[in-house]
């Protein structure tokens, strides 16, 4: 698939943010990230307060200067509060008709599996967060995306 890289300004937490974001005959695609984070069996979810609504693993939009991997790092700290020691990618592919708060239709995806050190502590972005096992997780309200990712990588 051929993109033309354009860049879009979006407004977030009063600071202006430029968005990796691509160009697709399917209109604008953001480029996102997530992380797949486990103790055990159980995966660690967060029930977003922001749009897309839904319960989902950490993630969040790629800036423009970032590469995927600051990204990841930023993103799980900043939702978490957790620290990223060690990561392997996972997942990788666009994802149509997932409309985010900043104006896309469509995302791709980097997801990544995180090993993480540190203490919990929840954003503003989030309700709550908790570690659920995979069966907890099928009876959940997931947001789209992550609906799709999970099943895709046999999770649920």
């Amino acid at each position: 698939m051929q993109y033309v890289y354009i860049f879009i300004l979006s407004k977030c937490s009063f600071l202006m943010v430029v968005l990796k974001t691509a160009y697709s005959p399917k209109g604008l695609v953001h480029y996102s990230v997530g992380a797949i984070i486990k103790k055990g069996d159980r995966i660690l979810l967060i029930d977003r307060a922001v749009l897309p609504l839904g319960f989902a693993c950490p993630a969040g939009h790629v800036e423009h200067k970032e590469t995927f991997e600051e990204a990841l790092l930023r993103e799980v700290k900043e939702e978490t509060g957790l620290q990223v020691f060690g990561y392997n990618l996972l997942f990788e592919e666009t994802v149509y008709g997932n409309k985010c708060s900043k104006g896309a239709h469509n995302h791709h995806w980097i997801v990544f599996e995180c090993k993480v050190k540190g203490d919990e502590r929840k954003n503003n972005e989030v309700k709550s967060m908790g570690w659920y096992s995979k069966e907890e997780i099928k009876k959940l309200k997931l947001e789209l995306s992550w609906d799709f990712i999970l099943k895709k990588l046999s999770i649920i």
